[in-house]
């Protein structure tokens, strides 16, 4: 059996660096196309269609989607320099650009269209690349409950395909396979080993195709029209675009959407890092940068391509969840098998043809599985009262909104009936409680010195001018010095260590709150996670430097909480100290 590059075997536990078998990776890819091809097929179908384009162009739109995705997806995992999670991140067209899209074709026909998403793309990458400045907006709440909502706008659509048959189905038809499709799949995964609850989703859906073709239900004519190989006739849009009065009137449109599917990659991005690893670690930003960064480089292609955005799908999380097995390797084959389906009609044509109650069904169990997820990634990023309303409030809200019982006669008008979509208005919500929250919060202290042993006595100083504005007395204004002294060492131990040798700064950001501090530390680049090494700390081998550790063990005792935020070029290290006990509040 194959080992990762840590030792281990692939079978043991998730690791994104496992060496899985051909045969088992084409298997897996299969399984995640069966759920992402849907969506890249029907989204753009829809949206061509109701803007009224004609068939070439709706055809052409549909490969150049899947092929999109395809490359979005393989980029993805590979994680080529700056552009890529490194990780199985799944993509798909995007549901929430559904009605700028049609409105961007029925105002300009696909040349605006293609110049809007090529705006799209770009605004994305930018916001990759200052993805920090934006640290106390796309909190673990806010990217935990857009999470948590992803199922109830797709719910619904699914819900519908429990009835899609032909009128004259007999009654037991779409039931009977839907259920066969769920029992079979909730039951491997409960009760079967490893090695078969791998293949459970897949074992699922032939169970429910062969019940549902005893029916009549499993379309084999669709299969036996489709070509073995088949490209459709170029559509090259771009060379049109006018970029006049429609342009800027739907261009804050898309920009709004860039926003929102950036959020929904955050999500995606958080997620897969929580379910990749064997041992809990803490989220590298630098993933995430790189997840936001490779969709705004698929959105630029789409727009090259003539069609509609796309971004990342949390499909990838929900079958690392189910099987534990991790290996980004998946997500390459799953970006190669989505490319060649775009060139081969036929077996495309094999998935498509699978019935609407078996699709739901499978869906439905991964749905589940993201919620859960979501709500995994609000607790794990550590839940108190605020953060706990913000979730409650925004999840229920969008799930108002999504059934369109919350006053729909004012919302559908708003921006083409943007915020029917529930994920878009919870994650519209939850953004402006967290900056209601950020905003109301009492006025921090900053200053700004060298990033050397030299600022320790700054430092002190400043905190000590803090504690007193504070009201706090020398016990507290000490623990304080301490606790920033201990970070501050152990961040110059880690540029040591990683042989960093530009010069750089070190903002330090002191906030009183909740009968306590919050310290902030913003400095340059490390490799290793000041808060996984915390973690970990009672399993420190022998290499560690001896001052590290005391370092680190100072760290813990003086720090209640401790939130170490690594992106490109820049470490955030955020710091919870209490009063002493000894000190009445």
């Amino acid at each position: 059996m194959a080992s990762d590059e840590s030792g281990g075997h692939w079978g043991d536990r998730p690791s994104p660096h496992a060496r899985v078998p051909l045969p088992f990776t084409a298997g897996f890819a299969l399984q995640l196309a069966s759920l992402v091809l849907p969506g890249a097929v029907l989204i753009p179908t829809v949206v061509f269609r109701a803007a009224g384009q004609p068939e070439d162009v709706l055809l052409w739109a549909v490969f150049a989607s899947i092929a999109v995705c395809g490359a979005s997806t393989l980029l993805q995992a590979l994680r080529v320099g700056r552009f890529g999670a490194g990780y199985i991140l799944a993509t798909g067209a995007s549901g929430a650009s559904i009605a700028v899209s049609i409105a961007a074709l029925a105002a300009g026909g696909p040349a605006l269209l293609a110049a809007l998403v090529i705006c799209l793309g770009l605004f994305q990458i930018a916001l990759s690349a200052r993805l920090s400045l934006f640290r106390s907006i796309f909190t673990p709440t806010v990217t935990g409950t857009v999470m948590m909502l992803t199922p109830v706008t797709v719910m619904p659509i699914i819900f519908e395909q429990l009835q899609n048959v032909p009128a004259a189905t007999p009654p037991a038809a779409a039931p009977l396979s839907a259920l066969i499709t769920l029992l079979v799949i909730a039951g491997l995964i409960l009760k079967a080993g490893r090695s078969l609850r791998l293949w459970a989703p897949v074992i699922g859906i032939v169970a429910g195709s062969a019940v549902a073709a005893a029916y009549g239900l499993y379309d084999f004519d669709r299969v036996a029209r489709s070509a073995w190989i088949g490209l459709p006739g170029p559509e090259w849009p771009i060379t049109g675009a006018d970029f006049g009065l429609s342009f800027w009137a739907l261009l804050p449109g898309f920009l709004f959407i860039a926003v929102v599917c950036t959020i929904q990659t955050i999500s995606c991005s958080v997620a897969i890092q929580r379910v990749s690893w064997a041992e809990s670690r803490a989220v590298d930003f630098r993933a995430v940068q790189g997840a936001v960064a490779a969709d705004g480089v698929g959105n630029l292609m789409s727009g090259l391509a003539g069609t509609m955005p796309a971004g990342s799908r949390p499909n990838g999380a929900s079958m690392v969840e189910i099987t534990g097995i991790s290996t980004r390797r998946i997500g390459v084959g799953l970006g190669a098998v989505m490319i060649a389906l775009a060139c081969f009609p036929k077996a495309l044509a094999v998935i498509l043809a699978i019935p609407g109650p078996v699709t739901a069904a499978f869906i439905g169990v991964t749905m589940a599985t993201i919620f859960v997820i979501g709500l995994r990634i609000i607790v794990q990023g550590g839940i108190d009262t605020r953060q706990g309303l913000i979730a409650g409030v925004s999840f229920w809200t969008g799930a108002g909104f999504q059934s369109g019982v919350i006053f729909p006669e004012l919302v559908s008008p708003i921006a083409g009936g943007v915020l029917n979509n529930g994920m878009i208005a919870g994650g519209i919500l939850a953004i402006v409680m967290t900056l209601f929250v950020q905003l109301t919060k009492p006025r921090p202290q900053r200053i700004d010195l060298a990033f050397d042993l030299t600022a320790l006595q700054t430092i002190r100083e400043f905190l000590g001018a803090f504690a007193a504005r504070s009201g706090w007395n020398a016990a507290m204004r000490d623990r304080l010095g301490a606790a920033s002294e201990e970070t501050l060492l152990t961040l110059l131990h880690r540029d040591e260590s990683a042989g960093a040798a530009e010069s750089r700064r070190l903002l330090l950001v002191a906030r009183a709150e909740d009968g306590g501090a919050t310290l902030e530390f913003v400095a340059s680049k490390g490799e290793e996670n000041l808060q996984d090494r915390i973690a970990l700390l009672d399993d420190i081998g022998a290499e560690t430097k001896v001052e590290q550790e005391v370092s680190l063990r100072l760290l813990r005792h003086l720090a209640s909480s401790i939130r170490h935020q690594q992106y490109h070029g820049t470490d955030i290290v955020t710091l919870r100290v209490e009063l002493p006990h000894a000190e009445p509040t």
